[in-house]
């Protein structure tokens, strides 16, 4: 393996297929700003795609999953090939997750870890980046398009709007998995994914208060009325943050984040994406 002059780690190279003249796919580790390592995929367009969809060969996705998640998990992989009709696809593990790094802060630091995946996008020489992020993603998404600022649109699918939400049995069972020493053994050995023990200190930038740092990119905020996790209080907080600067999308009987959002929703935020973005 060797060591590119961003940082990351190789672990498979461009090749062209020769069968369709473009190239593969790639998988690489990527280094965050503080050092964590991050499993990262990018998936070119699709060949196949419905031609009365825009193709856009200058813009990319990169995609932030929800906690749990990783670039592996079937529900990341739909979504990865949903989108790649319209683009390529950047999508990674945030730490703790899968075969990254770290242990997850739950979106806190996951923020250096989207920033690292979107670095590398404009280093494969794309010109247009738009974040695409569900549940812990979809408040990553939205932090780190107020801090750090670079990319070209922003999609929020199943965000919550505050930090430390129990309004839910759902979320209730998150707050014992994440602040349990037993539900973070859950967390390990159940769902792969390591968590860690401290307390935000300090507390981070909430969703809410990052939205309106957004403008003047695009966002675009999708919620489901049937969402088990995060009442449609939450989305229209983060709407009404945001004022004219964002789109709201509240869909009728959607539950919660990857696993609720249907082919015909991913093609509705690509055809989005592809019109908004620069």
């Amino acid at each position: 393996m060797s060591i590119g002059p961003a940082g990351h780690v190789a672990r498979s190279i461009v090749r062209p297929n020769s069968e369709t003249s473009r190239y593969a796919p790639i998988r690489t580790f990527l280094r965050t700003a503080d050092g964590v390592s991050v499993d990262s995929v990018y998936d070119p367009a699709s060949v196949v795609y419905d031609s009365s969809r825009p193709l856009s060969r200058d813009l990319v996705f990169v995609m932030a999953h929800g906690f749990t998640g990783d670039v592996d998990r079937p529900h990341v992989r739909r979504v990865v090939t949903a989108l790649t009709d319209y683009a390529p696809v950047v999508s990674f593990s945030f730490r703790g997750h899968g075969r990254s790094g770290g242990r997850t802060t739950v979106g806190d630091r996951e923020v250096l870890d989207l920033a690292a995946a979107v670095r590398w996008a404009r280093e494969l020489g794309h010109t247009r980046v738009v974040t695409v992020g569900f549940s812990m993603g979809g408040s990553v998404v939205l932090r780190h398009a107020a801090l750090h600022a670079g990319v070209d649109a922003v999609v929020s699918v199943s965000s919550p709007a505050r930090w430390y939400y129990r309004g839910t049995a759902p979320m209730r069972r998150v707050h014992w998995l994440v602040t349990r020493p037993e539900g973070r053994l859950v967390g390990r050995y159940g769902f792969h994914t390591r968590i860690h023990y401290r307390d935000w200190n300090p507390v981070p930038l909430s969703p809410v208060e990052a939205v309106p740092k957004i403008a003047p990119a695009p966002l675009l905020i999708v919620h489901g009325d049937s969402d088990g996790y995060f009442p449609v209080d939450h989305p229209q907080m983060l709407a009404a943050a945001a004022g004219d600067g964002a789109d709201l999308w509240l869909e009728p009987g959607m539950g919660h984040a990857e696993h609720a959002a249907d082919e015909a929703l991913l093609a509705r935020i690509g055809d989005w994406a592809v019109s908004r973005a620069g």
